[in-house]
């Protein structure tokens, strides 16, 4: 459907472009005239709003002719991989300190749960009393 409807319009837009070209060709002289003036008058004033100078930016990381290919390129270019490559490692080796304090605190609970406790440690590997454990939960 989409398909049949770009057909419909690129089908309608040939027809009006042919008119027109057809219908160019029976326009009077004069009036070609004043119309071609008018087009160099219009085409003067956009080239004076133009710009005057375009800012280029060169791709460092995409294309053939990208980072790569530039044997690493400039200090900025190494600066901007090595940046975030630092910031991945720095955060990973956070998350990974994070997670052991987080186990030692665990342990360190359960330890200090142990020690506090009336029950000597030596009924905690006890099998007889672990089944006692299971029977009361129930």
């Amino acid at each position: 459907m989409n398909y049949s409807k770009e057909s419909r319009d690129l089908d309608f837009a040939y027809k009006v472009k042919r008119a027109l070209n057809e219908s160019a060709e029976n326009i009077p002289s004069p009036a070609l005239e004043r119309l071609a003036q008018a087009r160099k008058l219009a085409l003067a004033r956009k080239k004076q709003e133009a710009p005057v100078s375009v800012l280029a930016i060169k791709n460092v990381f995409a294309g053939v002719n990208g980072f790569a290919s530039q044997g690493m390129g400039s200090w900025f270019g190494k600066v901007s991989l090595l940046l975030p490559m630092l910031a991945l490692v720095a955060g990973l080796f956070g998350i990974y300190e994070y997670e052991q304090q987080q186990n030692i605190s665990e342990l360190a609970d359960i330890d200090a749960a142990v020690l506090v406790d009336e029950l000597p440690p030596a009924a905690y590997v006890d099998t007889g009393f672990s089944a006692y454990l299971n029977k009361a939960e129930e």
